[in-house]
């Protein structure tokens, strides 16, 4: 297996023109890497979920957003165009990602962005390696899932974030 290299980010977000190796512990204290989350939804305001592989390190067997670590010389739409083809085979291009915000995170610049897609769960491609399961649920399932500790919990301001920026976006779109 190949380690993977992270560009590292200043805490400003820009790039340092330093790497660090995944699972290295190498980033200091000032130094963040950049992840990307991806929130797919339906034309009828489903959200696209999936349970991580439980032969993960980080958070196995958990429902989350699609995502993960930009790899170094990958800007942030490169990496979430990636991720979301990796595991959910969904193809995606400028005109259908869009960028909904970027949070400072305790070792990461994470930025979030949004895709409408009608795929039906079924019909997706999976990444066995990353993805066990996926799952379309509405808004109040989420809600529950993550009350009830069923899905990721990114905290509170991060889910009201999300749900504020996708409702925005989409009322634009609509």
């Amino acid at each position: 297996m190949m380690l993977e290299k992270w560009d590292i980010l200043d805490s400003n977000g820009a790039l340092t023109g330093k790497t660090a190796l995944r699972g290295g512990n190498t980033l200091k204290s000032g130094e963040y890497h950049l992840v990307v989350h991806i929130w797919i939804v339906s034309s009828d305001n489903r959200v696209l979920i999936q349970r991580r592989s439980p032969n993960k390190k980080h958070m196995p067997g958990e429902w989350a957003a699609t995502g993960g670590a930009a790899v170094s010389g990958e800007n942030s739409f490169e990496a979430a165009s990636r991720e979301l083809f990796e595991e959910l085979g969904i193809k995606s291009d400028e005109q259908n990602l869009k960028k909904l915000l970027r949070l400072k995170r305790r070792n990461s610049w994470l930025d979030v962005w949004f895709i409408e897609c009608n795929t039906p769960a079924e019909k997706l491609v999976l990444q066995a390696s990353e993805v066990a399961e996926a799952k379309w649920v509405s808004r109040e399932d989420l809600d529950r899932m993550i009350e009830n500790g069923e899905f990721h919990n990114y905290g509170k301001e991060y889910f009201s974030n999300v749900y504020e920026k996708i409702d925005s976006l989409r009322g634009a779109l609509v």
